[in-house]
């Protein structure tokens, strides 16, 4: 039998196949997307953790923005000012237009204060006559500096301690957990008062304070991480193949943890913050005239019967800020959580 030639058919005999559906059941039709890329995706779902992410980043450039922009200087005593309520410009609720009640009768405290008429203390003033508003924006970004700062340093220490525990093993991992054992046994307020013992109270004693033990729960944390991550197949055969441990470590076991480590780390700050408002309140905190959140709060429950406004702004602001950051951490750990449904 002949063999017949395929250029001597005619083209106009092949006619295209019609599209198939089971080949465009198997197409992938959605695009390839990093670690990164997906967690930002199952994190715009959660619209708790996106409003709280917009809310401190509103926070956060409001106040180290008032470092050059402030309504008024936040140091600045006017005892011709003292314990002003506050006055929003065209508004007339009482508690907001400059009127207090005195005596059973509401009387307009800036005119008897002689304030000018285009001068206004949204917040008020406290008691040495110093804008409640400027103090305020003045104590949010201390406490914010204090809190990133001791958990930046929180984050280095942990998981380098943590990453060299968990790969080394054995009689390392061992001492060096009984060394954490001993230090998580030391209330923070104990070390504090130490610092306050060599240090002068202020900024650089209370993050010396949240360092010596704030950073354990991030050492343990990234340590059963390692311990789990590091019996991996990849890991196992970058170590077969002569790979050094310490790249091991931050080239394969790093970048896998990194998600676990964002989480503790925001759930971190907000503690750090409450500590040091609470340092702040009892007065071992920052001294005066630079205030923070704490000396806010420390303030303002002294008048709170008389000047509420004094206590209420700085306990919202921090309420809001902690509240923020707790929901966020939420967002991130469910977004960074890989077994998560959609």
């Amino acid at each position: 039998m002949d063999k017949i030639n395929i250029k001597d058919i005619p083209k106009d005999l092949f006619n295209p196949l019609p599209p198939s559906k089971k080949f465009e059941s198997e197409k992938i039709s959605a695009p390839s997307l990093s670690f990164m890329q997906d967690s930002w995706r199952r994190l715009k779902k959660n619209k708790a953790a996106v409003t709280s992410m917009i809310l401190l980043i509103v926070i956060a450039i409001v106040a180290f923005g008032s470092t050059w922009v402030t309504p008024h200087n936040p140091t600045k005593q006017n005892p011709q000012y003292i314990n002003l309520p506050p006055k929003i410009p065209g508004v007339s609720i009482n508690g907001f237009n400059g009127t207090a009640v005195i005596g059973g009768t509401r009387v307009n405290k800036y005119e008897q204060a002689k304030v000018p008429t285009d001068e206004y203390f949204i917040l008020g003033t406290d008691g040495l006559g110093r804008d409640e508003l400027s103090r305020l924006l003045m104590g949010t970004r201390m406490s914010l500096i204090i809190a990133l700062t001791a958990a930046l340093l929180d984050l280095t220490f942990g998981v380098i301690y943590g990453l060299v525990s968990g790969m080394k093993g054995g009689r390392v991992d061992t001492i060096m957990q009984r060394i954490l054992e001993v230090l998580s046994g030391i209330p923070n307020l104990v070390v504090m008062i130490l610092m306050l013992m060599v240090f002068k109270p202020g900024m650089l004693s209370i993050i010396l304070a949240m360092i010596v033990t704030g950073w354990i729960t991030m050492a343990r944390i990234v340590r059963a991480q390692t311990l789990k991550i590091k019996d991996q197949e990849y890991v196992l055969a970058a170590t077969t193949l002569g790979e050094k441990q310490s790249k091991i470590a931050f080239k394969h076991v790093l970048p896998n943890i990194s998600g676990v480590i964002i989480v503790q780390m925001m759930f971190s700050i907000p503690s750090a913050i409450f500590f040091e408002a609470f340092l702040s309140f009892i007065g071992l905190g920052l001294t005066p005239p630079t205030a923070s959140l704490g000396t806010l709060l420390n303030e303002g429950y002294k008048t709170f019967r008389f000047l509420p406004h004094l206590m209420w702004a700085p306990a919202i602001t921090l309420s809001v800020i902690m509240i923020c950051f707790n929901l966020l951490a939420d967002g991130l750990r469910d977004a960074f959580d890989p077994k998560m449904n959609d």
